[in-house]
């Protein structure tokens, strides 16, 4: 008996389809990078670069003729034993501490104030923020012209009260107001757009069901606003904070206003490292200074992140 084989031929393989270089995923991730490379520019040769630079001239004594000696650390251990550089630290220490919770509280409540439709809401969104768009050297000039000693309008206002003799840039008590007073007013506006921001963000329907179960005003907002609120509310704390150590208030607003007298009473950290710079030609003490202050607020804000988780306040 014979078998016949019959030779049997394996199907054709399926064309192996190679991944396309360019995949979608690719491409996102490109044009990401793309649109962010100018800002990751800017702040590599605008904040990073700037920031080491100084870290090297810490280390050296210069004479602002460009004659470098190095002296290693001598410029951070002046920095113990310099008390004018203390007065700053608490003059700034204080202006945080006052300045941070007043312009939140303030700021929060216009924006609950503006937050929903009414006559003439726009002009009162708009008179709050104007103050901010206006440069802070006209501000300070302006303040000057109106707190100025018996010849400013707050003199000829306070006149009927017997009061025109009081003197707010004089004083080192009512100067140091006046500098908090001016900050709050300047700034309460972006810092209530932010807080309203986040209220626009919080679903309408949380607060309506709040309502509906017979919450007030006050409950509605402490246990639906308030706690939708608080990633919001720790930006404005971060952000305000730095402001108030090295913004433009910290520097600008001084030199304008008051040359941080009378008696140092508005000398910031900020303002006294540019006394050390331009006035006095310690670069490398001025330098030093900068690199502590920088590498505190670094820890300050990493501390903030880790114990609030970034404003969330809870796990995921």
């Amino acid at each position: 008996m014979v078998t016949t084989v019959r030779a049997t031929t394996a199907p054709p393989a399926a064309p192996v389809r190679r991944r396309p270089l360019w995949t979608r995923r690719r491409r996102e991730t490109l044009a990401a990078y793309a649109f962010l490379a100018p800002d990751l520019i800017g702040l590599l040769v605008f904040v990073v670069a700037p920031m080491l630079l100084a870290l090297g001239v810490s280390f050296y004594k210069v004479d602002g003729f460009g004659n470098y000696t190095f002296i290693g650390l001598d410029n951070f251990r002046r920095m113990a034993h310099d008390q004018t550089l203390w007065h700053s630290v608490q003059v700034t220490a204080t202006y945080v501490i006052t300045f941070v919770p007043i312009t939140f509280v303030v700021s929060l409540v216009l924006a609950m104030l503006v937050r929903d439709h009414f006559p003439g809401v726009g002009w009162a969104r708009t008179a709050f923020f104007l103050p901010n768009v206006i440069s802070l050297v006209v501000i300070g000039l302006l303040w000057q012209f109106l707190l100025v000693d018996k010849q400013g309008i707050a003199a000829h206002l306070l006149r009927p009260a017997g009061l025109d003799n009081v003197s707010f840039l004089g004083n080192s008590k009512l100067a140091f107001a006046s500098y908090v007073g001016i900050s709050v007013w300047f700034l309460m506006g972006y810092q209530m757009l932010i807080f309203l921001a986040g209220i626009k963000d919080i679903p309408k329907e949380y607060e309506d069901a709040a309502r509906i179960d017979g919450a007030g005003g006050w409950q509605r907002f402490r246990h639906v606003i308030w706690p939708l609120l608080r990633p919001t509310s720790f930006f404005v704390v971060v952000t305000s904070m730095i402001g108030a150590v090295t913004g433009l208030q910290a520097f600008d607003l001084v030199f304008v206003l008051t040359k941080g007298g009378p008696a140092n009473a508005t000398s910031t950290i900020v303002f006294y490292i540019y006394k050390q710079a331009f006035q006095f030609g310690n670069y490398g003490y001025a330098a030093a200074i900068t690199t502590v202050l920088v590498a505190f607020l670094v820890v300050v804000t990493g501390v903030l992140f880790a114990l609030t988780r970034g404003g969330r306040f809870h796990a995921e």
